[in-house]
C-alpha cells in the first residue's frame, strides 16, 4: 500500500474529527487499531474506552489475583496509549469484569449512554469497535454495545475492526473495507503491543495455563494492514 492510499484511508475514517476506539480488554486497542490511533493522536485526537478489566487472563495465579491483575492491565493500557501519542485523559475505563461485558437490558443501555455522552462532549465523529465475528464473548458484546451507541448518536460513523476473526481468518473481506498500512506507525504500534507485558508471559509466572500472546501473533498484528469495515444503518 502506497503512502497516498494510506493517507486516504486515514482521512476517510477521521474526516476532520477525533476518533473513539472501544477495546473489549486492555491490548485490543493496540492489536487492532494501534496505527490508526497513532495517526489520530498525531492529528485530530483519539480516545480509548476499555470496557472490561481483563482480570481473568490468568485465573489460576495466586501472585496476581483478579484485582491486582486488573490494576496492572490498566497501567499497561495507559503506557500503550502514551506510546501511541495520547495522555492519561485519552483513556476511559468502564471496569466491567472480564468476560462480563454488558449484553442486554439496563446494563447495556447504561453503558451505551455513558459512551454516547463521551462521544457528544468530545466531538467524536467516528466510533471504532470490534467485529461481531470475533469469537470471544466480550468482543461480540462490545460490537453490540457499539451499535447501541451508534443508534443514540445521529451522525456518528461506526467502523468494525477485527482481532480474533483476523487471526483465525474467519472475517470475510469485502470490497468496501479500508486497509490501513501500519508502516508509518509500525514502530510505535509494536511498542504499544509490547507494553501489555502481562499478556506476553513477562509478568505472571505462576499460571502455566494463562493467556500468552505468542511472537507470531504480535508480529502479525504489528505488520499486517489494519482492516476497517463501515457499519451502515
Amino acid at each position: 500500500m502506497d503512502e497516498m492510499k494510506t493517507r486516504e484511508s486515514v482521512g476517510r475514517i477521521l474526516q476532520d474529527r477525533p476518533v473513539m476506539v472501544l477495546a473489549p480488554h486492555p491490548d485490543d486497542e493496540s492489536l487492532g487499531c494501534g496505527a490508526l490511533l497513532s495517526a489520530a493522536f498525531d492529528s485530530l485526537g483519539a480516545h480509548v474506552v476499555c470496557v472490561t478489566d481483563g482480570r481473568f487472563s490468568h485465573p489460576n495465579s495466586r501472585m496476581w489475583p483478579g484485582d491486582r491483575l486488573a490494576a496492572r492491565r490498566e497501567a499497561e493500557l495507559h503506557e500503550a496509549v502514551r506510546i501511541l501519542g495520547g495522555g492519561p485523559e485519552a483513556v476511559t475505563f468502564l471496569r466491567y469484569r472480564d468476560c462480563h461485558a454488558p449484553v442486554d437490558g439496563a446494563e447495556l443501555t447504561d453503558a451505551a449512554g455513558r459512551i454516547a455522552a463521551l462521544c457528544r462532549t468530545g466531538g467524536f465523529g467516528t466510533l471504532i469497535a470490534p467485529a461481531p465475528e470475533d469469537p470471544h464473548k466480550d468482543h461480540v458484546a462490545v460490537a453490540k454495545l457499539a451499535r447501541a451507541v451508534h443508534a443514540m448518536c445521529p451522525g456518528l460513523r461506526l467502523y468494525d475492526y477485527s482481532v480474533w476473526s483476523r487471526w483465525h481468518r474467519s472475517w470475510p473481506e469485502t470490497p468496501a473495507e479500508l486497509h490501513l498500512d501500519t508502516a508509518p506507525w509500525q514502530a510505535r504500534k509494536a511498542a504499544a503491543i509490547a507494553a501489555h507485558r502481562s499478556q506476553l508471559g513477562l509478568v505472571v509466572q505462576d499460571d502455566p495455563e494463562g493467556f500468552i500472546m505468542t511472537a507470531d501473533f504480535t508480529d502479525f498484528f504489528a505488520r499486517s494492514p489494519e482492516r476497517f469495515r463501515e457499519v451502515r444503518g
